[in-house]
């Protein structure tokens, strides 16, 4: 058995920067993730006037409840999702001018559900380009708050980035929900506002669920990052398909993570892995087979590439409903798993929101189509150990997340 040490979670990691950011005091990040989205999320901060110290296993970040120190400032958002949602949605508590772009392939991500939400709560938010995406302008004179109605059905991350402002508001924040996709991510949120000292309920009506908030703002605290499980996910999946002995265990991801996206392990028992979650680690052993199935993934959509990777090893078709979400993820997730998998001689089909992969054995050599996205290339690299050939048009992506992805994924497989 292998035990991996996988890196800090991107979704906890980003969340504690803001929440950090907003805090009254100086908060500590023990064992946060170091990767190109936390790196430009944290300069980000230093631009808009925060004091962010970064230490090799720790972060510190002095906190500014009033909003930014800066009055002015140009942020740049690389590709981070999290970067671009979160920041302008923080700044907007704050008073000054904050301008804001990002990447060519962050430009083409959504944006208008969480713009339109913050204009109705009076921010002056204008776009610089085209509306519903950056570049935009957030001219900051603090929220008052107040009641709005959201459509988070194709992204949580528009929910999560309000909820994390309602404490900083002057009357707090009422967001009633009228869709919404990856809740284990919005439970993320809610946990750890509450850690930081927020107040949150929610009602489930008959116009939808509604997330009250109130204005308590936020107190700075030490705060442990957990290891990203959307990451571990890729391992656990090479553990399953590689065969009879093979197995791996993830420490700090156990019964109490926060994570959704862990849930991807009991995806793997349905298909006949050995799996176990104890209090403070997570095993997957190899059973000898993997079987077919149909999965609703809609709450667990990042790991979809990491099950259709897999999907041509099991003894059946793999069918992956509800995740039209993942077509406006760094690429279209399920064009590019379905493009990647017939080059390697798969039979796949597609829907506006499903996957359906037929049992084949992938055959190389054949390059990957990464579009970029980190998620495609580490997803794939699990279809290369039983697949000789397979290279990637753009492996460093993983920067993105896994800087050092390649080294570690190789290290594990000469030990599993």
């Amino acid at each position: 058995m292998t035990v991996i040490d996988i890196p800090g979670s991107k979704s906890v990691t980003a969340r504690a920067l803001f929440l950090a950011a907003a805090a009254e005091g100086t908060t500590t990040l023990l064992r946060p993730l170091v990767s190109d989205d936390t790196e430009g999320f944290a300069e980000g901060l230093t631009a808009l006037g925060y004091a962010v110290r970064r230490e090799a296993d720790a972060w510190q970040i002095e906190g500014r409840p009033a909003g930014p120190g800066a009055d002015s400032a140009d942020v740049y958002c690389r590709d981070g999702a999290t970067t671009a949602r979160f920041l302008p949605t923080l700044a907007a508590a704050g008073h000054g001018t904050y301008r804001f772009d990002a990447s060519a392939q962050m430009r083409r991500r959504p944006l208008a559900p969480l713009t339109a939400a913050l204009r109705t709560l009076g921010v002056d938010l204008r776009h610089g380009e085209k509306e519903g995406h950056h570049p935009l302008s957030v001219h900051a004179h603090g929220v008052k708050g107040g009641a709005l109605t959201l459509d988070a059905g194709q992204s949580s991350q528009y929910l999560t980035a309000l909820l994390m402002l309602g404490p900083l508001t002057a009357e707090g924040l009422d967001i009633t929900v009228t869709d919404l996709v990856s809740e284990p991510y919005v439970e993320i949120t809610l946990a750890m506002m509450r850690s930081f000292g927020a107040e949150v309920t929610r009602e489930d009506g008959r116009e939808g669920r509604t997330y009250r908030v109130a204005p308590t703002g936020y107190r700075a605290r030490t705060y442990g990052i957990e290891p990203d499980a959307s990451t571990a996910s890729y391992f656990f999946a090479a553990a399953a398909a590689l065969g009879p002995g093979r197995a791996v265990t993830v420490p700090g991801l156990g019964t109490g993570a926060l994570q959704g996206d862990l849930a991807f392990v009991d995806v793997l028992r349905r298909m006949g892995a050995d799996v176990e979650i104890g209090d403070t680690a997570t095993t997957v052993r190899s059973t000898g087979g993997l079987r077919g199935l149909t999965v609703n993934m809609r709450d667990i959509s990042d790991t979809m590439p990491t099950l259709a990777a897999i999907a041509p090893f099991a003894d059946g078709t793999v069918r992956i409903e509800d995740v039209a979400n993942t077509r406006v993820k760094e690429c279209d997730r399920l064009d590019a798993c379905a493009e990647n998998l017939r080059r390697l001689g798969v039979t796949v089909r597609t829907g506006p929101d499903w996957i359906e992969i037929d049992p084949g054995t992938p055959v190389g050599p054949a390059e990957i189509a990464t579009h970029g996205d980190h998620r495609i290339v580490m997803s794939f690299a699990v279809t290369a150990l039983r697949t000789p050939g397979i290279t990637f048009d753009d492996p460093g992506c993983v920067k993105k997340t896994f800087p050092d992805f390649h080294r570690s994924f190789d290290s594990f497989v000469r030990t599993a």
